[in-house]
């Protein structure tokens, strides 16, 4: 994995991805979650994550649409949801997504949980959906590391990604170490504790001396990381703020009061059994 100066990650199959992305879970599909991408494509993302379970991807399409901003210059990812999983299920749900985003390929496509029965079967569909081009990459969401070893001892494609939850009090510091070993490009969601990380002071006394807020210190600490992220918010000012992060860097002091936070805590619900 290589982070150039422009930001951009490249994949193990060589495809090139923006370090950050906006996330829409929970925005409305309707004008709300079409005026978050429209605002965030004129900020300056080039990367939208969505997934079936978050039903707002034909608001997706929608914005890309209506955006000023080339189909083919976003990145865009979308999610199997564990009810759609098995093989024709989600060659069938892929379909469907497709249909809703207005777009005849997808840029990463992701199993969204491991289903213990399903992920196998799954994951083979979507090597059959990257194969045809229209998934340029496919990868995991919430994997751990023995679910990664018993999927790729059954499947032929390394997964280019493993989507996680990832904050200060969570660094998933073994996750990282195996993951950079099969150069597995590791995404995190909730980066910014759905905005704990202002309350947490040690955040914002790093802040006080760049001039950023906590929000904008929990991201540049992952990105330096070499982490992607997809921070959701609905708010222009938001979005932009969380853009912002590329114009300072963190010290080695600084990266390691953050990472001294971890309390191995997750903040998210296990879903992956959810059927």
């Amino acid at each position: 994995m290589t982070v150039h100066k422009n930001n951009i990650i490249e994949l193990n199959n060589s495809i090139k991805m923006p370090q950050i992305g906006l996330g829409v879970l929970f925005a409305k599909n309707n004008g709300e979650v079409e005026d978050a991408i429209v605002s965030a494509l004129q900020i300056g993302y080039r990367k939208i994550d969505t997934a079936s379970a978050y039903q707002n991807e034909e608001g997706v399409g929608r914005a890309i649409i209506k955006s000023s901003v080339p189909r083919s210059d976003v990145f865009l990812t979308t999610k199997v949801w564990n009810t759609e999983q098995g093989y024709d299920e989600t060659l069938l749900a892929f379909e469907k997504s497709l249909a809703r985003l207005q777009t005849d390929y997808v840029d990463m496509y992701l199993i969204h949980w491991p289903v213990k029965s399903k992920y196998i079967e799954t994951y083979k569909a979507m090597e059959s959906i990257y194969k045809s081009g229209r998934a340029r990459a496919i990868g995991v969401c919430n994997f751990n590391i023995s679910q990664l070893q018993d999927l790729m001892k059954h499947t032929e494609i390394v997964p280019a990604m493993n989507q996680v939850e990832m904050h200060p009090y969570l660094n998933q510091y073994e996750l990282i170490d195996f993951s950079s070993n099969y150069n597995i490009q590791l995404e995190a969601w909730r980066p910014i504790m759905m905005g704990e990380v202002l309350h947490i002071p040690e955040l914002a006394q790093i802040g006080l001396r760049h001039h950023k807020s906590a929000v904008q210190i929990a991201l540049r600490w992952l990105v330096q990381k070499r982490i992607a992220v997809i921070p959701k918010s609905v708010t222009p000012k938001r979005i932009r703020e969380n853009f912002e992060i590329f114009d300072f860097e963190l010290s080695k002091a600084e990266m390691k009061i953050i990472e001294g936070l971890n309390q191995n805590k997750r903040l998210g619900e296990d879903l992956s059994h959810v059927v």
